[in-house]
């Protein structure tokens, strides 16, 4: 039989895909699908986590700002004042989830610690992106150069979980920030510099896997940890 988070989850996947879809072929549905998106990542994550300690409601709550950031943007036709809302609220899940990488624990040495030197690698990235989207930012370049630089720090305190968590957790951890990274980047360059084709299919793929990841990460961890679950 199918635990009933499981279900959450599949329903979930269920959602995404439509979500995805629809993006491209029936805009309206997405007025129903989007705000769907992380409620049920909420419940399922919810559901399988419980009873909530100090990481599970870390975690909660960057899933919950998030899905204030889809609902501001995805009325952003109504007022433009709504992006600046939804740039604030994704701005938020990301620090929550900073937070929560930097409150992990262990006796083992991250990877980054030998190897600090890959950090170049995200700084790189961020300032090549900057540079593309400059010119086209406006009066949004300060707000954008910092949730760049914001976004660079999560990715980089998700690396750090390597070599320093379980395997499989760092791992998804460290997929889901990236692909949190590649999604906004995208969002960033379809908005700000020139839209390009299936944009908004791939804007919300990776999206939805950066958030299931990044669940799924927290959920292998807490079940890993000996001293985290109950803080």
């Amino acid at each position: 039989m199918i635990k009933k988070h499981t279900g959450v989850y599949i329903f979930f996947g269920i959602i995404a895909i439509l979500d995805i879809l629809s993006g491209q072929f029936f805009p309206d549905v997405r007025y129903f699908t989007k705000p769907l998106l992380m409620p049920l990542l909420m419940l399922a994550y919810y559901m399988e986590v419980k009873p909530l300690g100090l990481f599970s409601r870390i975690l909660l709550s960057g899933l919950f700002f998030s899905w204030v950031g889809d609902v501001l943007l995805m009325l952003e036709y109504l007022n433009g004042s709504f992006f600046i809302g939804g740039l604030l609220s994704f701005l938020t899940a990301h620090l929550m989830y900073i937070r929560y990488f930097a409150k992990t624990s262990s006796v083992n040495e991250p990877y980054l610690k030998r190897r600090p030197v890959m950090l170049l690698v995200i700084v790189a990235y961020v300032i090549e992106l900057m540079y593309i989207l400059w010119p086209y930012l406006g009066e949004m370049k300060l707000p954008v150069l910092i949730y760049g630089s914001v976004i660079g720090v999560m990715l980089a305190f998700a690396l750090w979980q390597i070599g320093k968590l379980d395997k499989k957790a760092a791992l998804l951890f460290t997929a889901g920030a990236a692909f949190f990274v590649l999604s906004d980047s995208l969002l960033a360059i379809n908005k700000f510099r020139s839209q390009f084709p299936f944009a908004g299919m791939a804007i919300m793929l990776t999206y939805c896997l950066a958030q299931y990841l990044i669940a799924r990460g927290s959920v292998r961890h807490l079940q890993t940890s000996t001293t985290t679950v109950n803080d």
